[in-house]
């Protein structure tokens, strides 16, 4: 199963640098980096990056991140995964960017959301 992850440019840039990262300010305030299903991935882009361009799609397989991944009720009571480890760039199935279409949603690549 792949789940999905997020990054601004900066988000980006850093892990390809680092090849690793605790995640975004908010991963960091919660002690999880926070992913999304196949299923979600889209809602959280709307919630969390309305409207804002560069960002990345990071695309990882679950059962590849072992007991670090643990889905845990989030959203409206909904099982989201969240990884317990740092994301590493190796983990990686692929990153794509995730542009704005012309409706001002973000564009996901074909057999995303």
């Amino acid at each position: 199963m792949l789940i999905y992850k997020i990054l601004t440019a900066d988000q980006w840039r850093a892990l390809e640098r680092d090849g690793e990262s605790r995640g975004a300010p908010i991963d960091l305030a919660d002690g999880f980096v926070h992913l999304s299903a196949g299923a979600q991935v889209a809602a959280t882009a709307a919630k969390y990056f309305a409207g804002r361009e560069g960002l990345m799609l990071l695309t990882l397989e679950a059962e590849a991140l072992g007991d670090d991944l643990t889905w845990e009720s989030s959203r409206g009571g909904a099982l989201f995964p969240h990884l317990y480890a740092p994301l590493r760039l190796a983990d990686l199935a692929w990153a794509k960017p995730l542009p704005l279409g012309p409706d001002g949603a973000h564009a996901f690549p074909e057999g995303v959301a």
